[in-house]
């Protein structure tokens, strides 16, 4: 079982399960073992609702001995909160895989996704850190100003700028 805390500084117990696998199914329209074939774990690090959804439904349970609601629950969930809860999802469904091969390789899989995210923010910080951003900003800028400067002379007159006939 993994543990994390929302913004509101509640602990939640992630624990996955046959019956968490059932509630997450039926309270979400999503199959939590789509991790095994990698394309869920794409959409749940890119899509926070769609995650939040989730872990709340595994959690449903405790929500409810706290009386917490889905709503109560997502207004908790931000930046920090946000990525712990991925971390205890995808490490749970890692050690919930009955197969020691797609443990081992569904391990592989958030390894590699954790290294290219990495690489990712690596890449970011670098061109933010460098002012190559904020070159292509103001050469961005610089062009569209003259754009708006300069006339195409290919827009209609005004009828008001032409002669009657």
């Amino acid at each position: 079982m993994k543990v994390f805390k929302d913004s509101a500084g509640r602990e939640w117990t992630v624990e996955i399960n046959v019956a968490a696998l059932k509630r997450v199914k039926s309270l979400t329209d999503v199959d939590l073992l789509g991790v095994l074939d990698g394309t869920l774990i794409e959409r749940l690090i890119r899509d926070p609702v769609l995650l939040c959804d989730a872990v709340y439904a595994v959690c449903k349970p405790q929500a409810d001995e706290r009386s917490v609601t889905d709503e109560d629950f997502g207004r908790a969930m931000a930046g920090d909160a946000i990525e712990h809860a991925t971390e205890a999802l995808l490490e749970e469904l890692v050690s919930f895989c009955p197969s020691p091969r797609d443990r081992a390789n569904l391990g592989r899989v958030l390894k590699a996704t954790r290294e290219v995210m990495d690489k990712a923010r690596d890449i970011v910080e670098a061109k933010l850190d460098s002012g190559e951003l904020e070159k292509a900003a103001e050469q961005a800028l610089a062009q569209a100003q003259t754009g708006l400067g300069s006339s195409s002379g290919s827009a209609p007159a005004s009828p008001e700028s032409t002669p009657p006939d």
